[in-house]
């Protein structure tokens, strides 16, 4: 039995966090021992793992200025301080911090792995975790092997890394029949208008996500004469901006946040369309999650969306990323009531492609042969 360690900097609310309860609450116990260690203790997804999962935190709680200070500590350092037990096999399940502690291990022994969730489309991007590009550079070259999420993120890391070395794709774990029987509850604080069409969105309520440039392709759809609601699940420091924007424009009774749901899927199936207008993404969890409850996509093109929907958009559309286009893309769909409902049932097909058997048979896979 292979000893395994998955080290991420916390387990709060955010798509790599999910996924990797997911994926470890899956992996045959018959085969892999497994500890998820965090360096801050409390997040939201902890309630989630498996009881017989060991978890362990490298503080008893978050500091500000962590992120600067573990910088004046060499990765070898860190690693002999928070790294106490032997491990066949140590992850670091997010690039950054724990990425930059995994590498200081110089046990031979030990296999090294990091997992690639963001795209690395410049230095800066890359040296978030480090003390500089050339640490950064330097240190991901000590992996034994690095996992990206999407075609997308590891053709930018390699690029902008000038990588070599072993590397491939797995794509993020998801809970798929959990998921799926979960979009069958009730909806108690919500009447969905039947006089209308009703969007939605998953995520943290942060620039990154785009909520408010969908908050003004809202209104523009409105100024179309399409009547339309939106529903955005989740929190963030980006709403008070938002809802500003909101009530300047009279749009708060039809652009609506929820707040976070440990049941999303229970919204977003009783929804016509499920819109992502990030900026960035790594590997979509939530619009992943909308096709397995059969809820059409509608999405800019970031990061595996393509690899999820289709190079031609046979499985949803992507846009260009940019709000007009993804204005564009939307009011299409909504004006087009057939292809709408055409995209309903090629949801429901691809939202099995992703199933939690495929995706940690993969992963599993990897681990006993690296």
């Amino acid at each position: 039995m292979k000893k395994i360690l998955f080290f991420i900097p916390n387990l709060s609310v955010g798509g790599a966090e999910k996924v990797l309860v997911n994926l470890v609450n899956n992996i045959d116990r018959k085969q892999f021992d497994i500890t998820v260690q965090t360096l801050f203790p409390g997040g939201v997804n902890e309630q989630f793992l498996k009881e017989d999962i060991r978890y362990k935190a490298c503080f008893k709680k978050t500091f500000k200025g962590n992120s600067q200070i573990l910088k004046l500590f060499k990765p070898e350092t860190l690693y002999k301080r928070f790294i106490t037990e032997h491990f066949d096999i140590i992850i670091s399940y997010l690039e950054g911090p724990t990425a930059r502690i995994v590498a200081g291990c110089n046990d031979k022994d030990i296999k090294k792995i990091c997992w690639i969730h963001c795209r690395f489309e410049s230095p800066d991007t890359a040296t978030i975790g480090f003390r500089n590009f050339a640490e950064a550079k330097e240190l991901y070259s000590r992996f034994d092997n690095i996992v990206c999420v999407s075609k997308w993120v590891k053709n930018y890391f390699c690029q902008t890394m000038d990588y070599y070395g072993d590397i491939e794709v797995l794509y993020n774990t998801n809970e798929t029949e959990e998921v799926y029987q979960k979009s069958f509850e009730p909806v108690e604080d919500v009447i969905f208008d039947n006089d209308c069409l009703n969007l939605c969105s998953v995520g943290k309520i942060a620039p990154i996500k785009g909520f408010d440039r969908l908050a003004r392709i809202h209104k523009k759809l409105l100024n179309d004469g399409i009547k339309n609601k939106i529903y955005i699940l989740g929190e963030g420091y980006q709403r008070d901006e938002i809802t500003s924007y909101l009530k300047a424009n009279g749009l708060e009774e039809t652009f609506i946040f929820l707040g976070y749901h440990t049941n999303p899927y229970k919204y977003v199936s009783k929804c016509d369309l499920y819109v992502c207008s990030s900026i960035s993404e790594g590997f979509s969890t939530a619009a992943t999650e909308a096709l397995i409850v059969g809820t059409p996509v509608c999405t800019v093109e970031v990061s595996g969306m393509k690899e999820m929907l289709g190079e031609h958009n046979e499985y949803g559309v992507v846009t260009d990323n940019n709000e007009e286009a993804l204005y564009e893309g939307v009011k299409s769909l909504l004006k087009n009531p057939e292809q709408l409902a055409y995209y309903k049932k090629q949801a429901q097909i691809r939202g099995k492609y992703f199933s939690t058997e495929n995706t940690v048979r993969a992963v599993e896979e990897m681990l006993n042969r690296v």
